[in-house]
């Protein structure tokens, strides 16, 4: 199936400026399982998005989307997967096209992470999360869940948003090192924060979105929930203001956790997608 259903004349490769790279890969969930069948789940909810868009007032399809067939991703280490994820990345950058991966944990996000940083020196990375996952280990491996966002920042500059729950290792990561961190509660109560996010970045940005990131008022269906988050319109504003002002080069969403007869996850998930991409190619 194709991302909003579209037909072959708005989603081939040839015709399309972006491409959707669904990414079902679960290896190292720590609680609640079910994040290899987030991309499937949010691809069938997007054939009910509609496709005008009543903020932006365009119908952002027409830019065209292609959705590749998901990669055979079950079975292999985490750096398999990553490798794997990193050249098909490479291939969509390299086309000179727009890559929006789906996850899957939050794992994949270090494969289309190690591609774009090899195109775009000054590359940083905005990654909306409810954990930092600044961990250099947990349970044994680097490439936990956990650890995604120390794995990025190997790559290039982070700034995690909307967090609210973190290790004392982490706390003690982010002393030590300087790391910028931005906590729900500060985004909630200091809306105008967004500015100093963004003079600290460089021209050209990925944003990861862990959709934990959200109230699970609103986003229940993750391996992961906190108390708290941020709202819907919360999240359109960073990211309207994020795409306003930086050159936005791929961006991913990853760790839903579809439930059973609880669709309207997958459905926000999949609409936050369409509007992001409207945003970035406004």
């Amino acid at each position: 199936m194709n991302f909003c259903g579209l037909e072959q004349n708005y989603s081939s490769w040839e015709s399309s400026k972006a491409v959707i790279l669904p990414a079902p890969y679960e290896a190292s969930v720590t609680y609640q399982p079910g994040t290899a069948k987030g991309p499937g789940a949010i691809i069938k909810a997007s054939g009910q998005v509609e496709l005008y868009d009543e903020e932006l007032e365009k119908e952002t399809y027409r830019l065209g989307i292609n959705t590749l067939p998901p990669p055979v991703l079950k079975g292999l280490s985490a750096w398999e997967m990553i490798d794997q994820i990193h050249q098909l990345g490479s291939k969509i950058i390299d086309s000179g096209k727009f890559p929006v991966l789906l996850g899957g944990e939050h794992t994949v996000s270090i494969g289309l992470a190690r591609s774009l940083a090899g195109k775009y020196p000054d590359l940083s990375i905005v990654q909306f999360d409810a954990h930092a996952d600044l961990r250099d280990r947990y349970h044994g491996s680097s490439f936990n869940h956990a650890c995604t966002g120390r794995r990025l920042g190997e790559l290039a500059p982070v700034i995690p948003i909307g967090v609210r729950n973190l290790s004392r290792q982490e706390a003690e990561f982010i002393g030590q090192s300087g790391q910028k961190i931005i906590f729900a509660g500060q985004i909630i109560k200091q809306p105008s924060l967004i500015k100093d996010i963004i003079s600290s970045l460089g021209k050209n940005i990925y944003i990861t979105i862990d959709l934990d990131v959200l109230d699970p008022s609103i986003m229940p269906a993750v391996g992961t929930p906190e108390p708290g988050g941020l709202g819907w319109y919360d999240m359109l504003y960073l990211l309207s203001v994020l795409s306003s002002s930086r050159k936005i080069v791929g961006f991913d969403v990853v760790e839903l956790a579809p439930i059973p007869d609880e669709i309207y996850s997958d459905f926000l998930a999949a609409k936050l997608i369409y509007r992001l991409l409207g945003y970035i190619f406004k």
